[in-house]
């Protein structure tokens, strides 16, 4: 074999980059997506190995260029979609996960680097801390974690309810950085044969299949228990699927998709519903700005007369439908309390909005929710102040601006109490696990995925969001505007999916385990504490690592 690491030059590098873009593409096959619409989980479990061996035999010069080169190349594969939002959404994406990607390979590279001969170990964990801070700043985007591309092997995911995505993650990741090494070595030539090395470790290999077959009994244990636990009780849930172009907006539009919410309704009505489900801001005009400060007095910037008028026929349909009717709505509140719904001094609406879900019944508002986790640079934008200059290139895109919501909301209707995760709030681990925590025994997701045209996209959503019933062992419902409607059991099986780009409606006989009779997950009252742990021990071991290597290096001096 040929050594190419004898003299590091350009044919090493251009080995090494050729590598990493293919590893990237391989990886993404792992995950639904143009290749295989439900993807091919089980490559997520060796995908990676040529990923570790790089790292381990790259210079520290090249480490971080290989990071930024391996983040982008996959999530270009992963999310070729994102054009379809917006042309720049796909460099904006690319280049944050590349540069958390850089970040990364200098840690993994670090902990191969203190210690030589254990350091998979200590990868593991500092892919775990990865995994939770790259979700958990403003930017954060869990899709591609690599644990999602088992969303079909539900016994492998029954531990969730335990530990969260983090142990999975773990076991996925730690013995590919072992053969990482193994593999590195051979490429320079130093390595023993597989067997001999696998004698040389056998520790490593006798525990962790010892690990493997306890995550492995344990899932179907769990698995086969609540396949076969009883519910409570019955929802009867209609699921309208209005299938809107997300970019089109206007009041003649609002009108028409009001029109064809109110048609498939009055079908679905028909089947003796318990509560009718629309979608993210199926319904545009604030009903609540409306209904606070008159039809007459201040409406929406779009029309204001005929805009009143459409809130008047939602709320009058409201009144006849005879059921609960649960939509997303935007919620519409004062900007300066003090002042009127009009702003005496510029005559301009005194407004802001919430991104938000609302339960009409009865002829008025129940209750609403305000979406808490806003969509980083399209939602939300925090730095206005310190980075003006991409505050005010993202205003020249026209995106619109959301109040974010900080309230885990729990509705009530029949009997049955639930919350509703807006759009990509289902992707985060900790929020559902609040929601449950606060009183919800279903949980009900808004979505709209239309705008992305892609069925992937859509279902690449709806696979994620299979880990948070098993996390919490909750029914979940997804009510989208075009994808994925579907259902997702305690087990994490994703039930029912209705065709996508399809005017339609669903109806849902949704199993309701309440938690006065079955009590809360593990993960539920102790959310992510595995993450926790992992970033501290990966911290303190990098610190006492970095210390033990200056100490040899002065001892050999």
């Amino acid at each position: 074999m040929i050594n190419l690491y004898e003299k590091r030059s350009l044919r090493t590098l251009c080995s090494e980059v050729f590598v990493l873009i293919v590893t990237a593409f391989v990886y993404s096959v792992a995950f639904p997506g143009f290749v295989s619409e439900k993807g091919l989980g089980f490559i997520a479990f060796f995908a990676l190995i040529p990923v570790f061996a790089i790292i381990k035999n790259t210079s520290w010069k090249a480490v971080g260029f290989h990071g930024f080169l391996f983040g982008v190349a996959f999530y270009c594969f992963y999310n070729y979609w994102l054009p379809n939002f917006h042309k720049g959404a796909i460099v904006i994406v690319t280049v944050i996960k590349g540069g958390e990607m850089v970040m990364l390979f200098f840690a993994l590279k670090a902990a191969v680097t203190f210690f030589r001969k254990h350091g998979y170990l200590l990868q593991g964990l500092i892919w775990v801390s990865y995994a939770y801070l790259s979700e958990s700043w403003f930017a954060g985007y869990p899709y591609g974690t690599i644990c999602y591309a088992l969303w079909r092997y539900l016994p492998l995911i029954q531990v969730a309810e335990y530990t969260g995505i983090w142990a999975i993650i773990w076991m996925m990741i730690v013995p590919q950085a072992f053969l990482g090494g193994w593999v590195a070595d051979k490429v320079r030539g130093k390595g023993d044969r597989f067997i001999a090395f696998i004698k040389k470790n056998i520790a490593f290999p006798v525990c962790y299949a010892v690990l493997f077959a306890l995550w492995l009994i344990t899932g179907f244990i769990s698995l086969n228990y609540w396949s076969s636990a009883e519910a409570d009780r019955t929802w009867r849930v209609a699921t309208i699927q209005h299938n809107h172009d997300s970019w089109q907006g206007g009041l003649t539009t609002y009108r028409r998709n009001f029109s064809n919410l109110r048609r498939l309704s009055l079908e679905a009505i028909r089947q003796d519903p318990d509560i009718v489900v629309w979608s993210e801001t199926a319904f545009v005009p604030s009903v609540s700005w409306h209904m606070n400060y008159s039809y007459e007095g201040a409406g929406d910037t779009i029309g204001n007369a005929e805009t009143a008028e459409l809130v008047r026929e939602f709320v009058a349909f409201g009144e006849e439908l005879s059921k609960p009717l649960l939509t997303g709505n935007p919620t519409g509140v004062l900007a300066d309390p003090a002042k009127g719904p009009i702003d005496p001094e510029t005559g301009e609406l005194n407004r802001t909005d919430y991104n938000s879900v609302i339960l009409f019944d009865d002829g008025t508002i129940k209750e609403s929710y305000n979406k808490q986790h806003l969509v980083p640079f399209t939602e939300h934008f925090p730095y206005k102040k310190t980075m003006p200059w991409l505050y005010n290139i993202l205003v020249s895109l026209d995106y619109n601006w959301w109040e974010q919501g900080d309230e885990p909301v729990v509705f009530e209707t029949g009997g049955v109490k639930f919350s509703t995760p807006i759009c990509y709030e289902d992707v985060f681990g900790y929020l559902p696990a609040e929601f449950v925590k606060n009183g919800a025994d279903v949980i009900v997701n808004m979505t709209n995925d239309r705008w992305s045209g892609s069925a992937d996209a859509a279902f690449q959503h709806a696979t994620i969001a299979v880990f948070r019933s098993v996390e919490t062992r909750k029914t979940m419902v997804r009510s989208t505007n075009s994808g994925q409607t579907c259902m997702i059991l305690p087990t994490g099986e994703l039930t029912d999916p209705v065709e996508q780009f399809k005017m339609t409606y669903h109806i849902y006989d949704v199993p309701v385990y309440e938690s006065a009779t079955y009590g809360h997950t593990f993960y539920v009252e102790h959310t992510d504490i595995l993450a926790y742990s992992s970033i501290a021990a990966s911290a303190a071991a990098l610190v006492i690592g970095a210390l033990l290597l200056i100490m040899r290096r002065r001892k050999e001096k």
